[in-house]
């Protein structure tokens, strides 16, 4: 990875100086007070539309000229009510218990040393995203309630919509009596100020990457600062032959057509042999009237209008109204399958045999199986988390939609009475 150009790093090396420091008047901000900061956060949002929807018909003019595809434009527009949705899902935030302070675990030990293992923010988080401003307010929102200051680094593809909505919520947060660097938008809009972010280590405690695998892949490769990995979502629906097909089909639809350009709608779709012959017409005839472009194994093949299906096919997160499909043998099959090809996101069975659910809930090994349910599901609020922050894809730390526990780190508060260890010292160090 080159190094950043001096006065670039300069400016984020600020930002992110400025952010450390607003960051310790956050850790011992009262819920109340941080409360209060969501809620007039939520409330600028819909005070300050027309100005947030006048930048975002800037970036979206831009993006329409720039040939931008259909579906990256559907995750860039906001309107009326994507903005309502984000005042409600800060206003949601607010309602949600505060982490901070949580005790996980502790006691008295035997010697008579109080022990407790307590929730504490991180300290200051980067957020390095595409396209989507939505992330703008809800990783604004998290943060803030777990006590994190945040540097935003959107896409240049959002930059007005960005710039309109953290100005937004910068004076709403002031408002309340705390720092308005609390939230800050990363200078710069070259790849130079991503850099700059990445290796800002000392200043920023860790970076959550959310976009495309290319953007993560690059994030987690390059950065010196800790990475918490969103990944990209290769989702499957495997329809078993115990499966009521009725409703194996409007999981699949709603799976895959519900919004095709979303990190847990439905990529691929596998189905048993045993069920192929009824199922198969329905499905193909489904999601073709639904303009969904299907990539499918021999057998989808045999049906019109279905393209050849490729391994790269099967491995693609789509993002628009495309699907891969085959037909697998038994849950086993399905089982390979979604190894070789799943990203780790989501993957959901429809079947009635418990012995087969209970096969593939333990050997599928990604962040949400689910069971007779819509992909559509992982999601932070649809579990009762609020906004999330993004989805871990990853095994350490935080797995699954992240709300704010997962924003949160923890320490160890030991209250004694005057205690001093004794014993040997030889050999009895930790460290």
């Amino acid at each position: 990875m080159s190094t950043p150009q001096p006065d670039v790093r300069e400016q984020v090396t600020e930002v992110a100086a400025r952010a450390r420091t607003a960051s310790h008047d956050l850790a011992l901000a009262t819920r109340a007070t941080k409360d209060a900061a969501l809620l007039a956060m939520a409330d600028a949002l819909v005070e300050r539309s027309p100005e947030i929807l006048a930048a975002n018909a800037e970036d979206i003019a831009r993006a329409e000229q720039g040939g931008t595809p259909p579906n990256i434009i559907d995750r860039l527009r906001l309107d009326e009510s994507r903005l309502e949705d984000m005042a409600s899902g800060l206003r949601q935030v607010a309602g949600l218990p505060d982490p901070v302070g949580e005790v996980l675990r502790g006691g008295t030990l035997a010697n008579g040393l109080e022990l407790r293992q307590v929730r504490v923010p991180f300290g200051v988080v980067g957020m390095i995203y595409e396209a989507r401003p939505n992330v703008t307010a809800d990783a604004a929102g998290i943060c803030l309630k777990s006590g994190n200051a945040v540097l935003l680094r959107g896409s240049s593809s959002a930059q007005s919509s960005n710039t309109a909505i953290v100005e937004a919520l910068r004076g709403a947060v002031e408002s309340a009596g705390l720092p308005a660097d609390v939230v800050q938008l990363v200078p710069g809009d070259s790849h130079d100020s991503v850099k700059a972010l990445m290796r800002a280590r000392g200043l920023v405690d860790v970076l959550i990457p959310r976009g495309g695998a290319g953007l993560i892949r690059s994030v987690v490769e390059e950065s010196t600062v800790p990475v918490i990995e969103t990944g990209g979502g290769n989702c499957h629906v495997d329809v078993d032959a115990s499966a009521d097909l009725e409703q194996a089909l409007a999981i699949v639809m709603n799976s895959k057509t519900h919004r095709t350009s979303v990190c847990n709608a439905a990529e691929s779709l596998l189905v048993h042999a045993d069920v192929a012959d009824e199922f198969l017409p329905l499905v193909v005839e489904a999601l073709q009237e639904a303009g969904v472009t299907i990539h499918g194994d021999e057998r989808f093949a045999e049906y019109d209008h279905v393209l050849p299906a490729t391994d790269e096919d099967h491995a693609t997160e789509y993002l628009a109204a495309e699907i891969s499909a085959a037909v697998v043998d038994d849950v086993g099959g399905a089982i390979t399958h979604i190894r070789r090809f799943s990203s780790g996101h989501t993957d959901a069975i429809v079947a009635r045999d418990q012995g087969t659910i209970r096969r593939f809930v333990a050997a599928v090994d990604s962040a949400a199986v689910l069971v007779n349910a819509s992909t559509r599901f992982t999601d932070g609020g649809e579990f009762g988390f609020g906004a999330e922050i993004g989805i871990s894809t990853q095994k350490l730390h935080a797995r699954g939609p992240m709300g704010l526990p997962e924003m949160t780190s923890s320490k160890y508060v030991v209250v004694g009475d005057g205690h001093v260890r004794g014993g040997s010292p030889v050999g009895s160090s930790p460290c």
